[in-house]
C-alpha cells in the first residue's frame, strides 16, 4: 500500500513539474513578445533560468509539504487503526476471558450441584436407615416394657418369697442361691445322664457278649453232636 502511494505521488509530481514548464514556457513567452530565448541576453537567460528554478523549488517544496502531511495523516492513521486493533484485541481477550470465567464458574457450579445432590441423597439414605433402627429400637423397647410387665408378678412372688424365707438379705442374694442350686441339679442331671449312658453302653456290651457265647455254644453243641454221631457209627461197626 505505501509503494502504491509513493509511486502515485512520483506520478503526480511529474506531471506538476511537465505542467509547470508548461506554464513556465508560456509566461516566458508572454513577458517577452516577439523574442525568442536564443536571442535574451545571459543574464536574462540566467534570471529567467533562476526563476524557473526558484518556481521549481516552491512547487517541490510545495509537493513535498503534501505528502510529508499525506504522510503524517497516514501515519496517525495507521496508529489509529494500530490502537484500534489494540483496543478490539483488548476487548476480544476480555471477552475470552469472560467466556471462560463464566465456563469455570459454570463447571463450578454444576460439580457443586452434583456433590450437593450426592449429599442430599447420602443423607435421606442416611435419614431412612436411622428411621429404621430407630423403629427397631422402639418395638425393642416395647418388647421389654411388654416383658417386664409380664414378670412383674414373678418379681412380687419373689419379694413375697424373700420375705417369708427371711434368710437371704435381698431377691437378687436368693436368685444366685437358687441359680447355684440350679447349676448343681443341672450338674448332676448330667452326671446321671453320662450314668445312664455307660449303663446303657454296659448293656450293650453284655448282650453282645451273650450273643457270642450263645454262637460258641451252639458251635459246640454242634460238634459235640457230630462227635456222638461218629461214635455210634463205630460203636455200630464193632457191635457187626
Amino acid at each position: 500500500m505505501d509503494s502504491d502511494l509513493e509511486e502515485h505521488l512520483r506520478a503526480a509530481f511529474r506531471d506538476k513539474l511537465q505542467l509547470l514548464h508548461a506554464e513556465l514556457r508560456a509566461a516566458r513567452g508572454g513577458t517577452v513578445p516577439g523574442r525568442d530565448a536564443a536571442t535574451l541576453l545571459p543574464s536574462a537567460r540566467v534570471l529567467l533560468k533562476r526563476r524557473e528554478v526558484a518556481e521549481v523549488e516552491q512547487e517541490l517544496q510545495r509537493q513535498r509539504e503534501e505528502f510529508r502531511q499525506r504522510m503524517e495523516r497516514l501515519a496517525q492513521r495507521r496508529e489509529e487503526l494500530a490502537r484500534r486493533e489494540e483496543q478490539h484485541r483488548d476487548v476480544v481477550l476480555k471477552f475470552d476471558a469472560s467466556l471462560q470465567a463464566a465456563a469455570a464458574r459454570r463447571e463450578r457450579a454444576l460439580r457443586r450441584a452434583d456433590e450437593q445432590r450426592a449429599r442430599a441423597v447420602a443423607q435421606e439414605t442416611e435419614a431412612a436407615r436411622l428411621h429404621r433402627e430407630l423403629t427397631g429400637l422402639q418395638q425393642h423397647r416395647e418388647r421389654l416394657a411388654r416383658r417386664l410387665r409380664s414378670l412383674r408378678r414373678f418379681g412380687d412372688y419373689l419379694r413375697d418369697a424373700l420375705a417369708s424365707m427371711g434368710q437371704f438379705q435381698d431377691v437378687l442374694a436368693m436368685l444366685v442361691h437358687f441359680g447355684v442350686l440350679a447349676g448343681a441339679r443341672a450338674a448332676l442331671a448330667q452326671e446321671a445322664e453320662a450314668g445312664q449312658e455307660r449303663l446303657a453302653q454296659g448293656r450293650a456290651q453284655l448282650q453282645q457278649y451273650q450273643e457270642e457265647t450263645s454262637t460258641e455254644l451252639q458251635g459246640t453243641n454242634s460238634e459235640l453232636a457230630q462227635v456222638h454221631t461218629r461214635l455210634e457209627a463205630a460203636r455200630q461197626d464193632v457191635l457187626q
